[in-house]
C-alpha cells in the first residue's frame, strides 16, 4: 500500500486530543485519520470537523458505535439504540468513511452467546434505515476471541461478512483489524469472499508477552507475529483501496513522545508497502 494511504488511528497517540491529533497528521504529512468519538466529544463535533477540514486530513473512521447488549430491558435497548444514532450523525459531520461497531458481548449477568448475536443482528438491522439516510456506512468489526464476553461476541471475519450479507453492501461492510482476525485459519478464503464489503482495515502487530491489561498488547508493524504482508495483499487482492489505519492500544507507545510516534508509524508503513 502506498504510504499515501496510511491513516493514524487516534488511539494510536491516546493521550492527545482530537485536534492534537488531527494536527499532527498534518505536521507529519499523514493524510487520513481514525477518530473515536470520547475525544471527538472532548474537542467538540464542530471543531473537530472543522479542524479537519483546516488541515486537509481525511476522516477515515469513527469509532465507536454498537455495544448492542447492554441489557435485555426496554430502556437498555432504547439507551443503546439513541447513542448508536447519536454515533451516526457524528460519522456524518466528520464525513467520515465508515462508523466502525463493536457490537458488544454477552449481556450483563448471561451467558447466552446465541442470544447475543441474535441481539446484535436485530439491532444492525434497526440502525441500517438511519446510517442510509445519513449517508453513514456501517462497518461491522469482528473481535480477537478473547474479548468475546465484554467487548465483541463477532469473534470471526467470516461470522462479520455473514451479519453484514443480510443488508445493502452500500450500507453495511466489515472492518478488517489485522490484531483481530490473524489467527483465524478461514482468513484468507473470508477475505476473498469479501469484495466490496470491506469498509475499513486496520494494522497493529501481536506482542508477547500479553500485558496484564489485554487490550495493550499491541505493538509498531513489524514488530511482533502477524504477517502484515500477507494480509494486506489478501486485502488489496479483495479490491479494498482506502485508508490503512495505524491502530495501536500500547501504555508503552502511548507514553512515547507522539511526533516520535508518527515517525515511527509513518517509517514501518513504507516499509510494509515495499
Amino acid at each position: 500500500m502506498d504510504v499515501g494511504r496510511l491513516s493514524l488511528n487516534q488511539a494510536t497517540v491516546q493521550h492527545l486530543t482530537a485536534i492534537e491529533a488531527i494536527d499532527l497528521c498534518r505536521r507529519h504529512d499523514i493524510a487520513a485519520i481514525g477518530l473515536w468519538r470520547d475525544k471527538v466529544t472532548e474537542s467538540g463535533l464542530d471543531a473537530t470537523a472543522a479542524a479537519a477540514r483546516a488541515a486537509g486530513v481525511h476522516v477515515s473512521s469513527l469509532c465507536r458505535g454498537g455495544f448492542f447488549t447492554q441489557g435485555d430491558t426496554s430502556s437498555a435497548a432504547a439507551a443503546a439504540a439513541a447513542d448508536n444514532r447519536a454515533a451516526v450523525l457524528e460519522a456524518a459531520a466528520l464525513g467520515a468513511d465508515v462508523l466502525t461497531l463493536v457490537a458488544g458481548g454477552l449481556m450483563p449477568g448471561s451467558k447466552d452467546l446465541p442470544l447475543a448475536r441474535r441481539m446484535i443482528a436485530d439491532a444492525v438491522a434497526e440502525l441500517v434505515p438511519f446510517a442510509q439516510q445519513h449517508g453513514v456506512r456501517l462497518g461491522i468489526e469482528a473481535l480477537h476471541p478473547m474479548f468475546c464476553a465484554d467487548r465483541c461476541a463477532i469473534s470471526r471475519l467470516g461470522d462479520a461478512l455473514d451479519l453484514a450479507g443480510q443488508f445493502p453492501a452500500a450500507a453495511v461492510g466489515v472492518v478488517v483489524d489485522t490484531y483481530h482476525v490473524w489467527w483465524d485459519a478461514q482468513l484468507a478464503a473470508d477475505i476473498g469472499r469479501a469484495v466490496g464489503r470491506i469498509l475499513s482495515y486496520q494494522l497493529s502487530d501481536w506482542i508477547l508477552p500479553l500485558p496484564p491489561d489485554m487490550l495493550l498488547g499491541r505493538g509498531h508493524l513489524g514488530d511482533g507475529y502477524i504477517d502484515l504482508g500477507a494480509i494486506t495483499a489478501m486485502v488489496q487482492a479483495a479490491g479494498y483501496d482506502g485508508f490503512a489505519e495505524v491502530e495501536i492500544f500500547s501504555q508503552e507507545i502511548w507514553d512515547a513522545p507522539a511526533d516520535d510516534t508518527a515517525r515511527v508509524v509513518k517509517r514501518r508503513f513504507a516499509d510494509l508497502a515495499g
